[in-house]
């Protein structure tokens, strides 16, 4: 059967081709009767609209290019899914791209995302340092936003989480908690979010414990790691050498160090706690669930998709508008001491939300 056409809708409805145009498009008002005369013929036929013509015709084609660097990290399909739903809601469609946390790879994809068109590009970079050029090449041809992570000053309009503002959360619950002899174990890469944790933590533990700044072990995002990692800092440990808590740069290494722990019979949370960061749900089905920094995911999508309607195309010089979002942090069973008093289940973090211009 061949493809139905405007024309085809346009003859059907009794209509000019004109007005079935105007009607699919919403772009100039038409009688109600009219109106329903087309709908009515484009269901009876099956009419679809010839998306490749309207990108021929607009110079638009209703696609965002979505460049992840690993998409195996829980937290990135979640947020992946909030995109979807608010780009969806304005009827632009989204191209996934993974690039197994290999600047290279990055780099042919948003090539290739580029090549094929897309309006826009949102991207997660691999690397703070070797994804800038790639990055910022890609900036300067269509609106472009970093998530999550950043590239440095001034390359891209970006939207993260305050990662300090969720590290001061679990400092302060910690305390709380009566935990002083604090270990932070994190992620050795470049990522802005691994950096930005990990000093948030250094600047912040001094005030627990003079020495806690200097007890951090650095592997990677993983629940390996988390495993190997009490290996290194808690198996066959004198108790006065072993830390009191373990606050992990995100929730897979958090879970990871959980098993571990629960393998060598530790007591969690009273021989030491442990706490995660961006609230993936496996955190709170690990034994015992973990306490951790919840991302506003939702947020995170939607500033996201407001930054690019704030860039249009052919508008790419200007200032860098950069947005950090407040965090929250979720107290769960793997910090909660009996003898302390506790704070709420889910704390908010007291400061808004801010953005500056780079």
């Amino acid at each position: 059967m061949a493809d139905v056409t405007l024309h085809d809708v346009a003859r059907a409805s009794g209509c000019s081709v004109s007005t079935v145009s105007r009607v699919l498009a919403g772009s100039r008002p038409v009688g109600a009767a009219t109106a329903a005369r087309v709908r009515k013929a484009v269901e009876d036929l099956g009419y679809r609209p010839n998306h490749v013509a309207r990108a021929l015709r607009s110079r638009s084609t209703g696609t965002i290019g979505l460049v992840l660097p690993q998409i195996t990290n829980p937290f990135y399909p979640t947020l992946v899914r909030e995109l979807t739903y608010a780009l969806h809601a304005d009827e632009r469609a989204v191209l996934l791209a993974d690039c197994d946390d290999d600047p290279l790879a990055e780099a042919g994809h948003l090539s290739a995302l580029l090549d094929r068109q897309v309006d826009a590009l949102l991207v997660i970079p691999a690397h703070e340092q070797h994804s800038r050029a790639a990055v910022a090449a890609a900036a300067a041809r269509v609106p472009l936003v970093l998530l999550d992570r950043g590239c440095g000053p001034g390359v891209a309009d970006s939207v993260a989480v305050d990662n300090a503002a969720g590290m001061a959360l679990v400092l302060e619950h910690l305390a709380v908690e009566g935990c002083r002899r604090l270990c932070f174990v994190g992620a050795s890469g470049t990522a802005s979010a691994a950096a930005e944790r990990r000093a948030a933590y250094e600047a912040g533990a001094g005030v627990l414990d003079p020495e806690a700044p200097g007890r951090v072990a650095l592997g990677d995002f993983s629940v390996a790691w988390g495993r190997a990692a009490v290996d290194r800092i808690w198996a066959g440990r004198p108790a006065a050498e072993r830390p009191d808590a373990l606050v992990c740069a995100n929730d897979l290494i958090a879970v990871g160090a959980l098993q571990r722990l629960r393998q060598l019979g530790a007591d969690v949370p009273g021989e030491v706690a442990v706490t995660g960061f961006d609230d993936i749900p496996l955190a709170d089905l690990a034994d015992p669930a973990v306490t951790t920094v919840r991302q506003p995911v939702a947020e995170l999508a939607a500033e996201a998709a407001r930054l690019l309607d704030r860039r249009p195309v052919g508008e790419q010089a200007g200032p860098r508008r950069s947005i950090r979002l407040a965090p929250r942090l979720v107290v769960r069973a793997s910090t909660s001491r009996p003898s302390a008093s506790h704070t709420p289940k889910s704390v908010p973090r007291t400061r808004p939300e801010t953005e500056s211009a780079q």
